[in-house]
């Protein structure tokens, strides 16, 4: 058999290839939108992809199912409640699918959403986002979410009755939006999970609701867009951009943050390429109604941004610029600087970390913000003084003064370090305390 787990380490989101080399037959599960290696790999083995199956109508990412189906005829498979608005072929639990000789089965385990289904292959659980590597995925993208994490608790539980050898693999991995606690491991087993994983400690319904429903993780605000155009009709490859005499739109800059604080146009927000998350980065700052405009320091730059944007749904990519005029600067600044000018009270820190790494210690006296939030705190920031923006490594802050300075802010940004940097200079951070015993 063969077994390829293909991951897009931007995203967080797995897909596998299963075939069976002796028929030449394949099926993926969970396509990328950018179908490509998933294409390479078949042929590399020598294996046709016959099917596509899909776990449930995806959240925070597109699916590849459509360009398979329109580029390829592929026929595409998914539970019945998935409701979608392609032609597809619906599964129901305990369904049995074949791919050459290789028997593939059908368990429903819905929670995440209501459609969701697991494909057990000869000793392979491809859980999709319902069991994860160290945490279980959050219930809330679908349906409410002390609803969804019923039916997720009893998904699990279902799950947790498979052999202690059968092989976990998941369809996020660490670096994803689908859950708080992943590993960074890609595979793992039931045992394994069973006896780390905490979300499979709890064997209460209504304590597992509790501790699941109270997600701390943002939700993606293109959730209803992405899940929409996953049900929809089917979706084409995406065009190659064209280049641009002006700026339509919004600008997104994409060059790397030390060349966008040395020079930028006004209005520009910074989400560098070679950054990590960049189309969830992206998704959190970018307004979905204006079309985007990509700054780049090349062609190629740019057609990778316009992939990262597409891939979270963002479709209105209206073209690309490089030769732009760059007038405005931003200084960025040192944990050195930041100690003298804390002493002197002569800015505002912003902390633009999320809530559960600022819980663990932050910079006494400054302000959390999330970064995909401050824009909507401009009003309460254009005080006057110059605002710091600072997270664990500095790609944060940066986007972040990018936001402010695009809002006539005066920002300034932490892009060498973080706060656990003012920490190791013998700074001491204030952590948050949680009320119980002992």
């Amino acid at each position: 058999m063969l077994f390829r787990q293909l991951v897009d380490d931007d995203l967080g989101c797995a897909s596998y290839l299963i075939g069976d080399e002796a028929a030449g037959e394949a099926v993926v599960v969970d396509p990328a939108y950018a179908i490509e290696p998933c294409l390479e790999e078949a042929e590399r083995n020598g294996v046709r992809i016959v099917r596509v199956l899909e776990t449930h109508n995806h959240a925070d990412h597109l699916s590849g199912h459509g360009r398979l189906a329109l580029e390829h005829d592929v026929p595409v498979a998914i539970h019945k409640l998935a409701e979608a608005e392609y032609p597809c072929e619906p599964l129901e639990d305990g369904d049995e699918l074949r791919v050459g000789s290789i028997p593939i089965h059908v368990l429903h385990t819905p929670g995440h959403r209501p459609e969701h289904c697991c494909f057990l292959v000869d000793g392979h659980l491809l859980t999709g986002d319902s069991l994860l590597i160290g945490d279980a995925a959050r219930p809330d993208l679908a349906i409410e979410a002390t609803e969804g994490a019923e039916g997720l608790f009893h998904s699990l539980q279902r799950l947790t009755e498979l052999p202690d050898e059968t092989e976990v693999d998941p369809g996020h991995t660490g670096g994803s939006l689908c859950g708080a606690g992943l590993s960074r491991d890609r595979t793992s087993t039931i045992g394994s999970e069973r006896r780390t994983n905490h979300a499979l400690s709890i064997s209460d319904v209504q304590e597992f609701v509790a501790h699941s429903a109270s997600i701390a993780a943002p939700r993606p605000p293109t959730v209803e867009r992405v899940v929409a155009l996953n049900r929809g009709p089917f979706l084409a490859a995406r065009q190659p951009l064209a280049e641009l005499d002006a700026v339509r739109g919004q600008l997104l800059d994409v060059r790397p943050a030390g060349d966008y604080v040395a020079g930028h146009s006004p209005g520009a927000v910074n989400v560098p390429l070679d950054g990590g998350s960049v189309g969830t980065k992206a998704g959190f700052v970018l307004d979905h109604d204006q079309p985007v405009t990509v700054h780049a320091s090349s062609r190629e730059d740019a057609e990778r941004a316009a992939a990262r944007l597409y891939a979270v749904g963002l479709l209105e990519v209206a073209g690309y610029v490089l030769d732009l005029a760059t007038p405005e600067r931003l200084e960025p600044v040192g944990i050195d600087e930041l100690e003298t000018l804390l002493d002197q009270d002569a800015v505002d820190v912003l902390d633009v970390r999320e809530k559960d790494e600022r819980d663990e210690g932050y910079i006494p006296g400054s302000r959390h913000i999330p970064y995909r939030l401050v824009r909507a705190y401009r009003d309460e920031l254009a005080n006057g003084r110059p605002v710091i923006t600072i997270c664990s490594s500095g790609a944060r802050a940066g986007v972040a003064a990018s936001v402010l300075a695009a809002e006539g802010i005066r920002a300034r940004p932490v892009l060498e370090g973080g706060v656990g940097d003012w920490q190791k200079r013998g700074n001491t951070l204030t952590a948050f305390r949680r009320c119980g015993s002992g």
